[in-house]
């Protein structure tokens, strides 16, 4: 019986080939869809899962109660590992690292600077990291080691076997290759290129070797024994801070080492969200274009009711019962439900190279994973069930009599039930329009907002080798002024576009002694403002005219109003390096995250402290000369090391990136659900069409105009797609508002994305259902009323 039924399901996909190619054309488009959306979620959900005991790791958090507010930070002391090994049981390993850090390593004339983690030996026993070459049991006990990445091995040492082998660190220390080890996933939190021992550190930097619960400047790792002890030790670690340092408000947290990546949001201590939520938005949207998918099937199916009505009417005459035509409806629903699979799987494959490199991510097809092949069956099983359910119930449930007479609509419940599919497409679609759009507005609105300072015309070079040298700094800065590269130069201890660096531990006149405010610290050379584009409020910056400033500091409006002094130049600042003078207030610059206010700082004079130079260039050039002359200047200065110069426009961008993978993936799916819309809304009209031709014939013959045809057959469709946006605007503002009430600077709502959302739909479904529309009207009235 089921070879006959596959049969007949064959020979009627074949002889309806136009209305095969639509349907396995809409399933296969859903069904791409949906698999691109659900291994992207897959590939952001293995994020720091590929370790053997993912599951008990933790990462330690410290979370800084001030005032009111509470500061969540995934960086803490360099003697939290060694406290919580020696004195929380149930814990198996800790181990303390650097956060990845842009060094140059080199093999004699090949010179690279690339991200470097120094870690303890226990941190290869939490994160089993696969070794190619060199005994992980070993690696990081040796001072002078290094282990490789795979790439990186290959960048220094090309097809030679670099155990043993000696590379140099900022061409100062000979370190010996004592492993290599695959790259690094892209889904994984830690990245580097190559790894280095914490003793290397501490032999470099003396804050490394002491011990100061104050200086949160590592990451913390700790495994447990079994996921039973979790609550026991998250509770003792809890006040560890408390232990150690006299009235501190800290407490450290345990967070599960799997959830950094997609729950990095913190407030009042607690994880609330954070890349997870937008996960939740993707995995809702594969399934509601799969389902739209479907109901297209539905639509197309039930359109062609007539022409399958008298089939059902002779098989249900000799014998057939409703199960066995179900049966055959549904075997050929999930036939071509796998037709479409194999047209699905090559999209996927042309598709997934570019959304790779759109996304920078690395989503595959594991072939080889069972896991991969089980949800591909069930998703195709479980698409053409949802697809064959509603046409099969539908059409086995006409009777013999009446169809073999003359077909007519069983009823009106039916031609409402896909009216009603088709609306729910189509609210859908409005509701991607509205929030794709509010997204592209959000975006443009935060880019366009301004930062504070000139960022388009200003690079940074970070100061290497013998240009750390603070003597070095005016040769820097005359040659590259001579050369015609720069207009200002000046120095600054971190990036432009870089937190961190921060502190609760200042006061000033009038200061409560319970009220903790978070400065920002950094330190720059003189002329700051002056060359990145900002200005002066209130009394000078650094100067090469003055010749005491490392006792003076300029704020920025931020901390003037965080301080609540009215006259703040002259008032005297302790902070926990010494005593500084205000001298100048700066306008607030953007620096951490572009949809936040600016946080109070404070900038010093200490050039040995500064890590960058800051270059304006010169804009009467163009930019490549003045970028080349910038390099030369470097090479003849600083040979030994290579110039990672970079445009501050360019890492501003990088601030966007989780908004703007929003804002793509939302519009490039959304465009999908709109297509797969526009099938469904084709699906109806030819259902309308079939069921309308004789009354179309008849008001021809009695003289109406093509024109009255298209209005009459399109008016009920554009009801139904008002109908949508009506239900749809309302959802989408629900949406949209909290979407945006997560930012501090955020677009106001206004009547446009609506606008636009109810013009291109109906302007869609018009052209949609008057290229059905207008066949049926063009059509001679004699065809349909020959048999009358």
């Amino acid at each position: 019986m089921f070879r006959l039924d596959l049969k007949i399901a064959l020979r009627s996909l074949w002889k309806n080939k136009g209305y095969t190619l639509i349907n396995v054309g809409g399933l296969s488009i859903g069904l791409a869809s949906c698999m691109i959306l659900l291994l992207y979620v897959s590939y952001e959900w293995s994020y720091d899962r590929q370790f053997t005991n993912f599951d008990k790791t933790y990462i330690v958090y410290n979370n800084y109660k001030a005032n009111t507010q509470t500061f969540s930070w995934p960086s803490t002391p360099g003697a939290m590992s060694d406290e919580i090994k020696n004195n929380i049981p149930g814990v198996v390993y800790t181990s303390h690292s650097t956060f990845p850090e842009d060094e140059v390593i080199s093999n004699g004339e090949k010179k690279f600077q690339k991200k470097s983690v120094y870690a303890d030996p226990s941190f290869l026993k939490i994160l089993d990291y696969k070794f190619i070459k060199g005994d992980s049991r070993t690696a990081l006990n040796n001072v002078n080691s290094v282990i490789l990445t795979k790439t990186m091995a290959k960048s220094l040492f090309g097809d030679e076997d670099p155990i043993n082998k000696t590379v140099k660190l900022k061409n100062t220390e000979v370190l010996k290759v004592e492993g290599v080890i695959e790259d690094i996933p892209k889904n994984s939190s830690i990245q580097f290129d190559y790894l280095m021992p914490w003793s290397l550190l501490a032999k470099q930097q003396s804050w490394a070797r002491t011990i100061n619960w104050e200086n949160n400047m590592c990451v913390t790792l700790v495994q447990l024994q079994n996921s039973t002890v979790f609550d026991k030790a998250n509770n003792l670690v809890k006040d560890i801070y408390k232990r150690h340092t006299k009235g501190a408000t800290n407490e450290a947290l345990l967070h599960p080492f799997s959830k950094w990546h997609l729950y990095d949001n913190f407030e009042n201590g607690k994880s609330v969200g954070g890349r997870i939520d937008q996960l939740r938005i993707f995995l809702v949207l594969a399934f509601c274009i799969l389902l739209i998918a479907c109901v297209n099937f539905m639509n197309l199916s039930t359109a062609r009711s007539e022409k399958r009505a008298k089939e059902v009417g002779v098989r249900k005459s000799i014998g057939s019962s409703r199960g066995a035509l179900i049966g055959q409806f549904m075997i050929e629903s999930i036939l071509l439900s796998f037709i479409a699979m194999l047209f699905a799987f090559t999209l996927m494959e042309l598709s997934l190279p570019y959304f790779n490199s759109l996304l920078n991510i690395e989503l595959v097809i594991q072939y080889r994973d069972p896991r991969f092949w089980v949800l591909l069956t069930g998703l195709t099983l479980l698409t053409g069930v949802i697809a064959g359910s509603y046409p099969a119930f539908y059409l086995s449930s006409f009777e013999p009599v009446k169809v073999l007479k003359g077909f007519s609509l069983a009823g009106s419940s039916s031609l409402s039930i896909r009216k009603v599919l088709v609306v729910f497409q189509f609210v859908f679609a409005v509701c991607l329009i509205i929030c794709t759009a509010v997204i592209y507005q959000q975006l443009n609105f935060i880019k366009n907002k301004p930062v504070g300072y000139n960022k388009a015309s200003l690079v940074e070079i970070p100061l290497q080798g013998n240009l750390s040298d603070k003597e070095k700094l005016p040769l820097l800065r005359d040659q590259l002024i001579k050369s015609g590269a720069a207009s200002q130069v000046t120095y600054f201890s971190v990036s432009l576009n870089e937190g961190g660096n921060n502190t609760f531990g200042i006061s000033w006149p009038g200061k409560s002694p319970k009220e903790k405010v978070l400065f920002n610290y950094r330190d720059a050379g003189y002329d700051f403002a002056k060359t990145i584009g900002s200005g002066m409020v209130a009394g000078r910056e650094f100067s090469s005219r003055y010749h005491n400033d490392t006792t003076n500091v300029v704020v920025n409006q931020a901390a003037v109003k965080a301080m609540g002094l009215k006259h703040p130049i002259g008032t005297v600042i302790n902070t926990f390096r010494n005593r500084l003078t205000i001298i100048g207030v700066m306008k607030d610059f953007v620096m951490e995250s572009p949809y936040k206010n600016a946080l109070p700082m404070y900038i010093t004079n200490h050039t040995e402290e500064v890590r960058y130079a800051v270059v304006s260039l010169n804009s009467t050039q163009n930019i490549s000369t003045s970028v080349d002359q910038i390099d030369q200047v470097f090479k003849t200065l600083n040979p030994n090391f290579p110039v990672s110069r970079k445009f501050v426009d360019d890492a501003f961008e990088q601030k966007f990136q989780s908004e703007r993978l929003l804002g793509i993936l939302s519009n490039w799916f959304g465009g999908f659900a709109i297509f797969i819309s526009c099938l469904g809304l084709l699906g109806l009209a030819l259902f309308i069409a079939e069921q309308r031709k004789k009354e179309v014939s008849i008001r021809k013959v009695l003289g109406a105009s093509t024109m009255n045809i298209l209005t009459l057959l399109n008016k009920d469709f554009i009801k139904l797609v008002a109908i949508a946006n009506l239900i749809a605007f309302p959802l989408a503002y629900i949406i949209i508002n909290k979407w945006l009430s997560a930012f501090e600077f955020k677009v106001a709502i206004t009547i446009l994305p609506f606008a636009i959302a109810i013009g291109l739909s109906l302007l869609i479904a018009v052209l949609t259902v008057s290229a059905q529309s207008i066949k049926v009207a063009k059509s001679t009235p004699v065809d349909a009323l020959k048999c009358e």
